[in-house]
């Protein structure tokens, strides 16, 4: 699925079954919210968190829950996307154009990433 196609399907899920979009506002603090889901599995699974008792994703130590979270965030973004009128694969490519032009050079002479 590209970029745009995703787009499209999430819009026509939310016209299916979402009734509407959630305000702009309200998207913003939900993607804030799942993007603080996302960090809780990422700090158990790679940090130094651990779960906490009788929490399920404990169970498959966070391994479906890692997916799960990426993909909500990705959700409300293009949620977010679709209600302001971005086209996230014409703004991915700029981006991508972006940072080649400013750091094409800066990471590879970069002796803090050296191994």
């Amino acid at each position: 699925m590209t970029i745009q196609e995703a787009q499209r399907a999430v819009d026509a899920w939310i016209r299916e079954y979402g009734v509407r979009y959630f305000s702009e506002l309200t998207n913003m603090a939900v993607l804030t919210e799942e993007v603080g889901e996302l960090a809780r599995v990422i700090s158990r699974r790679y940090g130094e968190q651990s779960w906490k008792a009788g929490d399920k994703r404990a169970l498959d130590n966070g391994e479906s829950a890692l997916g799960e979270e990426m993909a909500d965030v990705l959700w409300v973004l293009l949620c977010l996307a679709n209600q302001t009128g971005v086209d996230l694969t014409e703004e991915l490519q700029k981006s991508l154009e972006k940072k080649t032009n400013r750091d094409s050079l800066r990471h590879i002479a970069n002796p803090k990433l050296k191994a």
